[in-house]
């Protein structure tokens, strides 16, 4: 039994139009996605701007509604989060993308941290105030340093306070969308090894989403290409850097920068020749909507979305 599955999940969104707001057709953002999550494993979702891959972990979590589809968690169905028990919710929190809007600059750290403590727990003052304190030292933050604003603390140290909360009820997953990319490239590190560190501590799953497929290569176990709301290719970190299948997959590891002076003439030639076999062979991995087919197994572990030969 997979720790999280996801069957077939659809979010589709109504386009309406004219003064009653008559529903005149969808968008479909999240059309048709499926994956499993082993304990302990980090899955990286990929995807260009509207691919989808947000939509989809912000389904997970219920704050977009699922308009067909299945998502089960620990062999419970939680495709209508609100409905389960509050034990299960709390299991699963969420990283949110910019470490500054994500946190209210009107609050302090301590209740900014405190807050999904106070919906599920009932502590003293001085209960509250001793696991905040500690949920500081935790992600590297100084215990004294609760009082004060997200305003007087360094992006990176921001994103720590964001992870802080998200840790507060120790949970058993974590959906962490675009954790870094509001960040410098120096402190994108730190932050990334810290979750790595913090997730074996804590046995943490990750759901791991992002456009930057040289940190979903540093993070994942497991890697799903996302398309117009479909996957294109799934398969191991191996399959994808190594032997990308899809026309898509494989502009997304060209454009990644080698900076290995003894691969550049090699990544140049890689690059030329995705170039031309998207400029060739379009028709090949798309559909007459420009979207991708079905996925289909190549091997064990990777699955490409190609038609049928023949």
């Amino acid at each position: 039994m997979s720790f999280l599955k996801v069957e077939d999940v659809k979010v589709h969104f109504p386009v309406k139009s004219g003064m009653f707001g008559k529903t005149v057709g969808h968008i479909k953002a999240v059309d048709g996605v499926s994956l499993s999550i082993e304990k302990g494993q980090t899955y990286g979702l990929v995807g260009e701007s509207g691919s989808g891959k947000t939509t989809t972990g912000r389904a997970i979590i219920g704050l977009n509604n699922i308009t067909s589809g299945k998502v089960l968690f620990e062999g419970k169905d939680i495709t209508h989060i609100k409905n389960v028990s509050k034990d299960v919710r709390k299991d699963i929190q969420m990283i949110f993308q910019d470490p500054y809007s994500s946190l209210n600059p009107k609050k302090r750290v301590i209740d900014i941290v405190a807050e999904p403590i106070r919906n599920y727990e009932k502590l003293t003052k001085l209960e509250e105030m001793k696991r905040v304190q500690e949920l500081m030292e935790q992600v590297g933050l100084s215990p004294e340093s609760v009082y004060k604003y997200p305003h007087e603390f360094s992006g990176g140290q921001r994103q720590r306070i964001g992870i802080a909360r998200a840790i507060a009820l120790k949970p058993k997953l974590i959906i962490a969308d675009e954790p870094v990319s509001a960040l410098d490239v120096s402190v994108q590190a730190q932050v990334l090894n810290f979750m790595q560190e913090i997730q074996k501590e804590l046995g943490l799953t990750y759901l791991f989403i992002s456009h930057d497929l040289g940190v979903i290569k540093h993070m994942c176990d497991r890697i799903g290409i996302m398309y117009k709301g479909r996957f294109v290719e799934e398969g191991l970190p191996e399959d994808i850097f190594q032997n990308p299948q899809h026309i898509y997959t494989k502009r997304l590891v060209a454009a990644i920068p080698d900076i290995d002076p003894n691969n550049r003439d090699q990544h140049l030639k890689f690059r030329q020749e995705v170039k031309k076999e998207y400029e060739n062979s379009y028709e090949k991995y798309f559909d007459d909507e420009g979207l991708a087919y079905k996925l289909k197994s190549i091997s064990n572990t990777h699955f490409v979305a190609l038609p049928e030969k023949g």
